[in-house]
């Protein structure tokens, strides 16, 4: 059954229209280039049970982005000094008897996004802060690109230059010195890159959202490849289409686009569950580093 004119022209233009607009186009062109780090960074974050870290770096980073957008420092400058501060209070928190780590990590980080959610909501702070809570992908303006850019081919060459590390690290940490391996550093090294990595996606899906983009398409694609190159090239491809997806969700509805663009990547994940159960699979195979 084929298209009449009329109704294929119809199609087109729906399909077309939102793409006319400039603020739709850096939209876009920051979404890809966020699936793109995204996809390949949420592979090894997923592999080195990171997902976890991933929030808390977010939510620990939260006030010296808030800091750095009220001062009119670098966003990286402020996510740098947030990390740092957040690992010097997990530190001394862990170091009391009576509360554990795992308790000084959850005390440290609450206690870090509600200072900057504080800072960002208060009445004082200027229009706009708010969106680091929340995103504003379609505010993106072209410096913000060439920025993003930058950062994600650092991103995706210091992963490159890592990924023997990373391979002999992932999937055997036991035995990953005697095969030249150096645990420590590779941990740190991925850990850097997620936080550069936050703070190139929170203006674009803000801090609440951001490891939707990071985690959750690594996470589908881990549901239906068992293999690192095949799992990262789905992890992209999952980021781009919800991305894609979310964007004309908002432009069509008036929906936002960040929690649009999240909840389309969600629903992809739930897709993915679904297929990987009728599968017999309630759990996903080990992965292969081939």
């Amino acid at each position: 059954m084929t298209l009449e004119p009329a109704a294929a022209a119809d199609v087109w233009n729906a399909l077309s229209a939102p793409w006319g607009d400039a603020i739709m186009q850096r939209a876009l062109a920051e979404i890809m280039l966020l699936a793109l780090v995204g996809g390949v960074l949420g592979c090894w974050i997923v592999l080195y049970g990171f997902s976890y870290s991933a929030e808390s770096l977010a939510h620990g980073l939260f006030p010296g982005l808030v800091l750095a957008a009220l001062s009119g420092i670098p966003l990286l400058l402020g996510g740098a000094i947030g990390l740092g501060a957040a690992a010097i209070a997990i530190a001394l928190a862990a170091r009391i008897p009576e509360i554990g780590r795992d308790t000084a990590v959850a005390v440290v980080i609450t206690s870090l996004f509600g200072l900057g959610a504080l800072l960002a909501l208060a009445p004082a702070s200027p229009p706009g802060i708010q969106t680091l809570l929340f995103g504003d992908i379609l505010g993106v303006s072209d410096l913000d690109l060439v920025l993003a850019a930058i950062l994600a081919a650092l991103a995706l060459l210091t992963l490159r230059l890592l990924h023997g590390q990373l391979l002999v690290v992932g999937f055997d940490r036991a035995s990953a010195r005697p095969l030249g391996g150096r645990p420590l550093l590779v941990e740190v090294a991925l850990l850097l890159l997620l936080a550069g990595a936050i703070v190139v996606a929170v203006q674009g899906l803000g801090n609440l959202l951001v490891v939707a983009v990071l985690v959750a398409p690594a996470a589908t694609a881990r549901l239906m490849s068992r293999r690192v190159g095949p799992a990262m090239t789905l992890g992209v491809l999952v980021a781009a289409i919800g991305g894609v997806a979310g964007l004309y969700l908002s432009y069509y509805a008036g929906t936002a686009a960040g929690a649009s663009i999240a909840a389309c990547i969600v629903v992809l994940y739930i897709l993915a569950l679904g297929w990987s159960l009728t599968q017999e699979r309630a759990a996903p195979a080990p992965l292969e580093a081939a």
